[in-house]
């Protein structure tokens, strides 16, 4: 993968992504590279909004164990799609139904994260509208998703593509005190709508 960076206008960051760009299901094969990706994924965006010790202290095996039973589970109500760049992941979106709904919705996006050098190339799009895609398929109308308040960038991401602001909460994180936000599309077929598998 080669990736370059300049400055677009309104100073936006504009990410030139320079090789093929494939969307598929994750598999268990898949588990230990979206540990790694999330733990990166999350040093590069929590830093200042988490703290740092808790941020490098991360380790992959627990997260691998984690992804290695979500892939492994096999359920049409769950589904992981990550994004790769000549081989290399540089990207994954998963979610799932909600066996009870959440601010009344029924299904829910329970990550999303792409690598800072392979952001803004529309990478996420075609994520989100691969995880939409499958939860429509499952038979949901509607998905939520919650943001860490602070994640300016997350929240610019989910607002551009027309999601809604539902809700404001504090919550704990392994003892830590955040405050997230949750977005929602009400109408689940327009995010789907958006892209799909080329």
């Amino acid at each position: 993968m080669s990736v370059s960076s300049k400055k677009g206008g309104a100073d936006q960051d504009i990410t030139n992504v320079v090789g093929r760009i494939d969307i598929r299901r994750a598999n268990v094969a898949d588990a230990a590279a979206i540990a790694q990706l999330r733990i990166d994924s999350w040093r590069a965006s929590y830093r200042g909004i988490m703290p740092d010790t808790y941020l490098d202290a991360m380790k992959s095996e627990e997260s691998t164990r984690l992804w290695t039973r979500v892939l492994s589970a096999g359920s049409d109500a769950a589904c992981t799609f990550v994004a790769e760049i000549d081989g290399e992941l540089v990207g994954f979106a998963a979610g799932n139904t909600l066996a009870e709904a959440k601010l009344a919705f029924d299904a829910e996006l329970t990550a999303l994260y792409i690598l800072p050098s392979a952001q803004r190339a529309g990478i996420g799009r075609r994520l989100l509208s691969q995880v939409a895609n499958a939860l429509t398929a499952a038979g949901t109308g509607n998905m939520l998703v919650w943001v860490l308040a602070k994640n300016k960038k997350a929240r610019e991401f989910f607002e551009h593509l027309g999601a809604a602001l539902l809700a404001e909460q504090t919550f704990k994180w392994d003892e830590l005190d955040l405050i997230e936000v949750a977005y929602g599309w009400h109408e689940i077929g327009s995010i789907g709508n958006m892209n799909t598998i080329s």
